[in-house]
């Protein structure tokens, strides 16, 4: 667990250290509670930055599934939550452990499969359809199975299909409990289906054979959300410092900034902040 503590560098210290090159660490930090997408796709390492260089905070990402990154901020583990399940988030915000939540950016979800594609889905749009069609084929199918929320929206749409594949769980349908970069490699190993953020997928090496099978379906939008912990509930939070980073992400320069990052020439999040 990340410790709280203060640190003696002035703000102006820090801008002319950052643009002198040199090493510096901001007089302030806060803890966001984050996804494993937007830190495997790199989005942090172009942002936070500059974020440092103008507010003088420092930002520090604890990136694990949205599920427990909730968990993380409902025990006071964090100043900000950043994640991509909109009805856990709204609940988070609802059981007064959230101030507000803003839409910060979005992109979507995908299924990829083995250029073999056993279940006979490659080039469909419709995500229920393809995840029955991968059922009846017995097909393998690769779910983290970790309550985050990549696992939240795999589960959706299993619903639409009108499928319980927990039910099935060790034959065809295979549950990981781990990330989405441990869920793909056992997917690519295998030869198995799997859905991933886009941006994952984008950015994830161990591809082999395996490629986009299903996408499009307006089912697979995966927004984002961003919410200041309640400092009433907690009063550990650093309140300003964390409003204050959300007030840059929603602003025309943080917004500028996630639609100006790019992998292999691809924009990976689109921001649509409000």
């Amino acid at each position: 667990m990340l410790k709280r503590g203060s640190l003696t560098l002035a703000t102006a210290a820090l801008a002319a250290a950052l643009a002198l090159g040199h090493p510096a660490r901001a007089a302030e930090f806060i803890i966001v509670q984050s996804t494993t997408s937007t830190q495997n796709s790199g989005l942090y390492d172009a942002l936070l930055p500059r974020f440092t260089a103008e507010a003088g905070i420092e930002v520090r990402v604890v990136a694990v599934g949205t599920g427990q990154a909730i968990k993380n901020a409902r025990n006071c583990d964090g100043d900000v939550l950043l994640v991509h399940a909109r009805a856990a988030e709204e609940a988070f915000v609802a059981a007064g452990f959230g101030v507000a939540r803003a839409d910060v950016m979005y992109n979507d979800f995908v299924i990829v499969g083995p250029a073999a594609d056993p279940a006979r889905v490659a080039g469909s749009r419709d995500a229920a359809a393809a995840l029955a069609a991968i059922r009846s084929a017995r097909a393998p199918f690769a779910s983290r199975g970790d309550d985050s929320g990549t696992h939240k929206a795999e589960l959706a749409l299993w619903r639409a299909a009108g499928i319980d594949p927990a039910a099935e769980s060790g034959t065809w349908y295979r549950e990981t409990g781990s990330g989405m970069g441990a869920t793909l490699n056992l997917a690519t190993g295998m030869g198995a289906y799997a859905l991933t953020d886009r941006a994952t997928w984008i950015t994830f090496a161990n591809k082999g054979g395996h490629r986009i099978a299903v996408e499009g379906d307006a089912a697979m939008f995966n927004q984002y959300g961003v919410i200041l912990v309640s400092p009433e509930r907690c009063p550990n939070v650093k309140a300003a410092a964390g409003q204050r980073f959300i007030d840059w992400l929603l602003s025309d320069e943080g917004q500028a900034a996630i639609a100006a990052y790019r992998r292999g020439g691809q924009q990976l999040f689109f921001p649509n902040a409000r």
